[in-house]
């Protein structure tokens, strides 16, 4: 049993077919009981990255409602949601000066950081497809998981 954190780039991949897809869908098998983790903007920015596929014709809209509705049920059955506190946006902010990261993407970082301090002896797995965030991550002595890298 595990403790993932889901990084938008990552969580979108349970929802839409992508390289990475299978790895991770692969991780939600319950006989596993892993456990997942996003930050409290992560619906928003699912969203957007919903709505984006959809404008740009690569989702129908019914299909994109579809997605939002199924996602909207599983953050409030089976995801943990880490709170937007100010702690998380001034560690952002410490982020961004030592690494380059967009804003959203340290904010997220931050989330998960959050995350470790008050998750005990478990380390939460920072999952995420973006190489930069993923190497910010790693330096912050995150374990990391891509999945669109072999396993």
């Amino acid at each position: 049993m595990a403790l993932y954190y889901l990084e938008t780039s990552a969580l979108v991949k349970l929802y839409v077919r992508e390289p990475g897809t299978d790895r991770l869908l692969g991780l939600t098998r319950p006989e596993l009981n892993h456990r997942f983790a996003l930050l409290a903007i992560a619906p928003v920015e699912f969203r957007s990255a919903i709505r984006r596929r959809q404008r740009a014709g690569d989702i129908e809209k019914s299909v994109a409602a579809e997605i939002i509705n199924r996602f909207t049920q599983h953050i409030e059955t089976k995801l943990i949601q880490q709170a937007l506190s100010e702690t998380v946006l001034d560690t952002a902010s410490r982020l961004i000066d030592r690494y380059p990261l967009r804003a959203y993407d340290a904010v997220q970082l931050a989330g998960c950081l959050a995350l470790k301090a008050v998750s005990g002896k478990e380390d939460p797995i920072f999952v995420c497809s973006d190489r930069p965030l993923v190497e910010a991550a790693e330096s912050e002595r995150l374990p990391s998981l891509d999945p669109t890298t072999p396993q």
